[in-house]
């Protein structure tokens, strides 16, 4: 299993992949369309993948899929 997750650290919005940042400084609409990118490809590679996406407001929303 890969897990990607988007949320807010030091004020900025960055994109991790099972906990490592990839990226930050980024607008959150970016972070998740990045975020959802990687996980499309994880996906079409047979894995399966964990996305989680903090809000603006700290709730986190969680989509497990993909594997084989």
């Amino acid at each position: 299993m890969v897990q990607y997750a988007v949320a807010l650290k030091n004020g900025e919005w960055s994109v991790f992949q099972d906990g490592e940042v990839l990226a930050h400084d980024l607008t959150r609409s970016a972070a998740i369309q990045m975020a959802k990118e990687m996980a499309f490809e994880a996906e079409e590679r047979g894995d399966t993948v964990e996305l989680l996406i903090q809000g603006y407001y700290g709730e986190l929303t969680r989509k497990v899929s993909g594997g084989d």
